[in-house]
């Protein structure tokens, strides 16, 4: 589960939305829109409907709270709300930079690596206009001893940090610490994956919580540290809790608004958890909210952690594809619904999109013709509709 496509898919394919406008007027037969009746929460406190673009910033940096869950996305979902809608395209589109910007040319000097500097990533993916800086490049790798992909260094590039412009935080309404991870691409990567045992996650060393557990390849991949690795410096844990830490005291929350947005896709999001839960265990958020938009994410922990993260305000918005396996693993038999300590538990509110019985069963290619045909319906699709593949 790779690929820019699939990320995209997951952001637009639901959602009725797409790159630029649409000249196109009918509706393709093999797709269906879910009519719904307005959603009147935001709406008729925002007026956005049918605001121009300028407007609906202006609208985003006055209830970016509820967009980012502080209310658990009550009345948000069903039906989506459109300023939902829009952030989760634009966090998906951070995310579909992670794959753009990785090199998987094996005769290339950076391969499995980031392809750009940090200085010129967004821009060189297409997202120069994003209002973000990057910050940082995080490195990850399982502890797991097998013949690598290259080399002997096992530390990969898995995605970065980046902080919002000034510019940027006056339309969204705060300072946003982003932080993106791609999915599974290296040998190690997919063995951890399949590491469905669940183990302690112990991140707090003042109260370890033997009962919260997480998945042991997630967490192996999260804490592990590679020496011989020339661009980490130790574990994927650790750049990011110091990275996160320098952001916090650099940007204060007493002095402005701050938000700290986690973002990934598959095996990604499952870091994205882990790194939301590891924050808000140790609070070191300092107040500020934190969110993680999950693309096409497995579960990550027991009912222990779930209720954890809970606990702890972490907010986590599922988007997911209703025929993709990964969201259903681990625990694809026991799972929430038994309510047991030792069942894998999904964390936050669910997103359904759903894609089956294309031409071309191959993922990627019925993604990308989704993607395509709903960018064709966009400009006849109701303003409340879900696009989806039927």
């Amino acid at each position: 589960m790779t690929g820019p496509g699939w990320t995209q898919a997951y952001a637009w394919a639901f959602l009725g939305l797409g790159p630029g406008p649409s000249h196109h007027h009918h509706f393709p037969s093999h797709f269906s829109v879910i009519g719904r009746k307005p959603n009147r929460r935001l709406e008729t406190k925002t007026s956005v409907a049918a605001a121009a673009d300028d407007t609906k910033s202006s609208c985003l940096s006055r209830v970016w709270r509820e967009i980012q869950g502080s209310g658990d996305w009550s009345d948000l979902v069903e039906p989506l709300d459109s300023l939902l809608r829009a952030e989760i395209v634009r966090y998906g589109e951070f995310v579909s930079a992670c794959y753009k910007a990785f090199d998987v040319d094996p005769s290339s000097k950076r391969y499995l690596n980031c392809k750009f500097g940090r200085n010129s990533m967004l821009d060189n993916v297409g997202m120069s206009s994003s209002g973000y800086e990057v910050t940082k490049y995080i490195y990850a790798t399982p502890n797991i001893s097998i013949p690598t992909q290259s080399g002997t260094c096992r530390s990969r590039w898995v995605g970065y940090v980046a902080v919002s412009s000034d510019e940027e935080a006056r339309r969204i309404g705060r300072r946003d610490v982003l932080v993106t991870f791609r999915g599974t691409v290296t040998n190690t990567e997919w063995i951890a994956n399949f590491m469905t045992s669940l183990a302690p996650a112990r991140l707090d060393p003042h109260d370890p919580r033997l009962d919260v557990k997480v998945e042991s390849g997630f967490l192996s991949l999260y804490t592990s540290d590679d020496s011989t690795c020339r661009f980490s410096q130790g574990s994927c844990r650790e750049q990011l809790l110091s990275e996160l830490s320098r952001l916090l005291n650099k940007y204060k929350i007493d002095e402005e608004e701050i938000s700290i947005t986690l973002a990934g896709h598959s095996m990604g999001s499952s870091l994205a958890l882990l790194l939301a839960y590891d924050v808000a265990e140790l609070s070191l958020n300092k107040g500020a909210p934190i969110t993680v938009y999950s693309f096409g994410g497995p579960r990550v922990g027991n009912l222990a952690f779930k209720r954890r993260c809970e606990a702890l305000r972490v907010k986590v918005l599922r988007v997911v594809n209703v025929n993709d396996p990964v969201t259903k693993i681990p625990g694809l038999v026991l799972n929430e619904k038994f309510n047991w300590p030792s069942c894998y538990a999904h964390v936050g509110v669910e997103v359904k999109l759903d894609f089956f019985k294309m031409k071309d069963p191959s993922p990627h290619v019925t993604y990308r013709i989704a993607i395509r045909k709903i960018i064709q319906v966009r400009s006849t699709a109701p303003k409340d509709a879900i696009v989806i593949a039927t």
